[in-house]
């Protein structure tokens, strides 16, 4: 199942993914489930990035691997690809696009995710929503709104 959210602020491209930094990482965190950063390498090909998902019940460790990245005259992006995923992910690979738009920017998280049946999938699709939606308000805040 894929996602694509698209978020239009203010700076310039490079500025906004020169910011894709642990201190935006954290405040890009959900309210729910807490997130304890255990591991943040940065944003470049082999780095490792690790939370434990605190759910209040249980904790589950995700890892994630960053595999490639790229920065061109009018776009830049990283990839980040789930190692150990909580249930019942079995696949996770979120593209962190940037892409210049008139003065601003488009922020695209695009997120491919399986758990292995479709039906599940699409039950998680409105919570993935959710999810990455709530992030539109902390991007427009950090660099600017359209």
């Amino acid at each position: 199942m894929q996602l694509h959210l698209k978020t239009h602020v203010r700076q310039n491209y490079k500025t906004v993914f020169n910011a894709f930094d642990e201190q935006l990482f954290r405040r890009l965190s959900p309210p729910y489930p807490r997130l304890k950063l255990l591991r943040f390498d940065g944003s470049a090909p082999g780095d490792m990035v690790e939370v434990e998902l605190q759910t209040g019940i249980k904790s589950f460790r995700w890892t994630s691997l960053i595999t490639d990245r790229s920065i061109t005259g009018t776009e830049a992006y990283f990839i980040d690809e789930g190692r150990e995923l909580p249930p019942p992910l079995r696949l996770w690979r979120h593209k962190h696009l940037v892409s210049q738009s008139g003065s601003g920017t488009i922020i695209h998280d695009i997120i491919t995710y399986s758990t292995g049946f479709k039906v599940v999938d699409a039950l998680l699709y409105p919570l993935m929503w959710a999810a990455f939606g709530m992030r539109k308000p902390v991007y427009r805040k950090v660099f600017g709104k359209v």
